[in-house]
């Protein structure tokens, strides 16, 4: 199924696919910081919201049913 040239082609692959995520990460990190500041408080609100949203919905139509 496999032959050895695709193992080498995928274990090569794999490799400078993680490299190049590493590099690329780091570069970005900069910017993360100055422009996804607070982002972690904005989607903790914006999910207790949906799931409030959510659980008031199954109640009402729980009761109107």
């Amino acid at each position: 199924m496999f032959t050895k040239g695709r193992i080498i082609f995928a274990i090569i692959f794999i490799i400078a696919f993680v490299i190049f995520m590493i590099i690329s990460y780091k570069k970005d990190a900069k910017n993360h910081k100055v422009y996804y500041k607070n982002t972690a408080i904005k989607v903790a609100v914006y999910g207790t919201i949906a799931i409030i949203l959510f659980v008031a919905l199954r109640l009402v139509t729980a009761y109107l049913l």
